[in-house]
């Protein structure tokens, strides 16, 4: 099989891949879910954002039977769950956030153990080895002990890991977090494989460029609750100012050396229909940017980026800027 070439995938049933209504999960007095509703389309891939604590996590349990909810209809791969969360989840891959791939076995028994969780028959998997192998590029790691491996490849392995059974649904949570850049391009690519031959994929990410080359469609999520919903394009421009001027340096238009703060408290109003002061940067959003450009050009100490918006803008305008832990 060549690398770069999608892997055979297994019959679909006609259901929605997932779907979700009037979800709701409460611990004690705290709503953590608060009445969500999704519903994923086959062959697509969906992104779930959110800050921590927003309830995306709590979410993907509920969906696969992992948590009870408090409330809500969850059919996943056209089953109910929680009532038939195990049958349903015969037919879901999933990466989780850390590794857990076991360090006594090579490559190739990691993907055979995982796959007599399934009931599938072993030499089934073992014929499926070299295409799992080379669809996350790690063709001659066959034998090779998980310790060996650099996060990359641990990571590439533990996707090929969550496809031996041919899913329906793809649940990757946070997939290429602490990898090194040409690690993630290589993993979205063969994500996009994935979605290309039909398999629908959902995503959790903190990653705001992953979201926007990934998703399909994708939904911010905070305080238990969906904000907005729909392509990145469409989310961007439903959402927030098509450009964005960002401001930092001194100012001395004030009489002194002041920072962008003070210039933004002074004239950010008068040419931005919306504004924010974040550390030494004022972000100004406009529809159109031509008469602040002019106006910065002129003042002294300042520097100034001129941008499109992306959907960072949006998530820190939905969400805001304070820190979660």
């Amino acid at each position: 099989m060549q690398a770069d070439r999608p892997l055979t995938l297994s019959s679909r049933s006609p259901a929605s891949p997932l779907s979700i209504r009037g979800l709701r999960k409460r611990y004690g007095d705290t709503e953590v879910v608060a009445g969500i509703d999704l519903e994923l389309r086959r062959g697509e891939c969906f992104t779930l954002l959110g800050p921590n604590g927003a309830g995306k996590t709590t979410t993907l349990r509920c969906a696969l039977g992992l948590t009870a909810p408090s409330a809500g209809e969850i059919r996943l791969a056209g089953l109910p769950v929680p009532a038939r969360a195990r049958e349903a989840r015969m037919r879901v891959g999933i990466v989780p956030q850390q590794d857990s791939l076991d360090p006594d076995f090579t490559c190739a028994e990691n993907l055979i153990v995982y796959g007599r969780y399934f009931g599938l028959d072993e030499a089934a998997i073992r014929a499926r080895i070299p295409e799992l192998l080379a669809f996350a590029g790690l063709q001659g790691k066959r034998d090779a002990r998980i310790q060996a491996l650099s996060g990359g490849m641990k990571r590439r392995l533990t996707l090929a890991r969550a496809l031996v059974n041919r899913p329906e649904l793809l649940i990757l949570d946070e997939p290429t977090t602490g990898l090194d850049p040409q690690a993630r391009h290589l993993i979205w690519e063969r994500l996009k494989h994935l979605s290309r031959a039909g398999t629908t994929i959902l995503l959790t990410t903190h990653f705001m460029d992953e979201a926007e080359r990934l998703a399909d469609r994708l939904a911010i999520l905070d305080a238990g609750r969906m904000l907005t919903e729909g392509s990145p394009r469409d989310v961007i421009a439903a959402q927030i100012e098509p450009q964005v001027v960002e401001v930092y340096g001194d100012w001395n238009g004030g009489g002194g050396a002041d920072g962008a703060e003070a210039w933004a408290a002074q004239h950010a109003a008068a040419f931005a229909r919306r504004f924010e002061v974040s550390g030494e940067t004022a972000f100004c959003y406009v529809e159109d940017a031509a008469p602040l450009l002019a106006h910065l050009s002129a003042q002294t100490g300042l520097r100034y980026l001129h941008r499109p918006a992306n959907l960072e803008d949006v998530f820190l305008k939905l969400t805001g800027r304070e820190l979660r832990d």
